[in-house]
């Protein structure tokens, strides 16, 4: 004969709220709220049969943000995922400023209204040689708004850089949403100075260059130097559009094989494009410098009102462009920067403290930059297997329904804890969680 129904012993909505945890959770969240969320638990219960335990944790979790922090063990440094870059100190401390009221838009001097770009635009100025700057919210809307403010016409871009950023997004969507039109040269591998200048015509009003971000074509390849490209634009008279993508804002021998910023407006560029929450180490946002006159059409125009970014956003980005004043403090303060500096014996190091601490085996790992940056480059680092977890699926989910959850990677049957990604207030705080994971 079948069991009783589970359903039948389910307590009645008012005993759930009597329960001292939930008590507590109506005292913090309001009594309407946790009502709603017993009720739904309760009714989910029903239709599952399931029993009575854990009742009031699942109420707690159904109140928990969805958005939050978390600890990123997964050997890669700016994942997309998890919010791409941490934030340095200066710049958190820049957000609690602004939180309130704030001198957004207002000149303390002066007494009179400001503009918000005036908070980035000195900085950038200094860091990349450009005569003004701007900020937008997203990488992708600085390249629609540099692109709007062409008016119309004809755009020539490379089909080597006809490629798709994350989310689906498009360069020939992208160009599309402008109301430009593309005009593809050269072939996937191979692109010369030649193939453009045969296709800029009457109606060409700008050259794009697009950096290929997480794709790339190696062996038989070929791409027009960027100083030929701003030749050929000033010789026909339109504009030279270039997209840096990753944020690195000037040369530098610890990051290989991405573009930088400070080089493109020296070859000539009228505008360049760059993210600000990759290796720029700072928030999500969207950069553009240039020529004066060129950055002025951007902000003028009228999608700069939908672009623009927030407060908050400006603030944690004018702390970070100020580290970035002093390169060697910005690699010593931007966690980022500091994470690709760190040496493998310092990670080693980590994982071993981590290992003694939770009680595992170290193994060695190849972590990866993330956020469709430097996507060739790998970086050797150590991850920590800990022992007496049972189920490799079980334990990383335990693991991920901590508070904060730990996001880790497996790899042949194993939970790999990767350090690469870690903060010391990550490994300090590891232990516990590890072990609530193993209770």
């Amino acid at each position: 004969m079948p069991g009783p129904d589970p359903r039948r012993s389910l307590p009645s909505v008012d005993s759930v709220l009597g329960d001292p945890t939930v008590r507590a959770l109506a005292d913090r969240h309001g009594r309407t709220r946790v009502t709603d969320e017993v009720r739904a638990v309760l009714a989910a219960r029903r239709t599952t049969q399931a029993g009575v335990g854990g009742l009031a944790r699942e109420v707690a979790d159904r109140l928990r943000a969805s958005l939050g922090e978390a600890v990123n063990a997964t050997g890669v440094i700016l994942h997309t995922n998890l919010g791409r870059a941490p934030l340095a100190d200066a710049a958190i401390d820049a957000i609690q400023a602004a939180a309130g009221a704030c001198t957004l838009e207002w000149r303390r001097d002066e007494g009179t209204r400001g503009s918000r770009h005036d908070h980035v635009s000195e900085h950038l100025r200094a860091l990349t040689g450009a005569e003004d700057a701007c900020a937008v919210n997203t990488n992708a809307g600085a390249v629609l708004l540099a692109l709007c403010s062409l008016g119309g016409g004809e755009v020539v871009v490379s089909r080597g850089q006809l490629v798709e950023i994350g989310g689906g997004f498009r360069v020939p969507d992208i160009l599309a949403a402008s109301g430009l039109r593309l005009v593809e040269v050269g072939t996937t591998n191979r692109t010369r100075i030649e193939d453009y200048a045969r296709a800029v015509g009457e109606e060409t009003v700008a050259i794009l260059r697009v950096h290929p971000s997480n794709f790339r074509t190696v062996g038989f390849t070929e791409e027009a130097p960027l100083a030929a490209l701003a030749g050929l634009a000033r010789e026909r008279g339109i504009a030279l559009l270039d997209d840096t993508g990753s944020g690195v804002l000037r040369a530098d021998a610890r990051l290989p094989d991405e573009p930088d910023v400070r080089a493109s407006v020296a070859a000539g560029s009228d505008l360049v494009c760059f993210s600000a929450d990759k290796l720029l180490g700072g928030p999500q946002a969207g950069l553009i410098v240039g020529r004066r006159e060129a950055v002025a059409r951007c902000t003028a125009h009228p999608l700069m009102r939908a672009l623009r970014p927030d407060k908050l956003t400006l603030a944690a980005l004018e702390a970070t462009l100020a580290l970035h004043r002093d390169p060697e403090r910005a690699w010593r303060e931007i966690p980022a920067l500091r994470m690709l500096a760190a040496s493998s014996q310092e990670r080693r190091a980590a994982a071993d403290g981590l290992a003694r601490a939770i009680g595992g085996e170290v193994v060695a790992t190849v972590g990866r930059v993330g956020g469709g940056t430097m996507p060739l480059h790998e970086l050797a680092s150590w991850a920590v297997v800990p022992d007496h977890v049972g189920d490799a699926q079980a334990f990383s989910a335990r693991l991920r329904s901590g508070d904060p959850p730990v996001v880790t990677r497996i790899a042949d049957g194993r939970v790999l804890i990767d350090v690469l990604a870690l903060g010391e207030g990550d490994l300090l705080r590891i232990p516990d969680l590890v072990r609530g994971a193993r209770a």
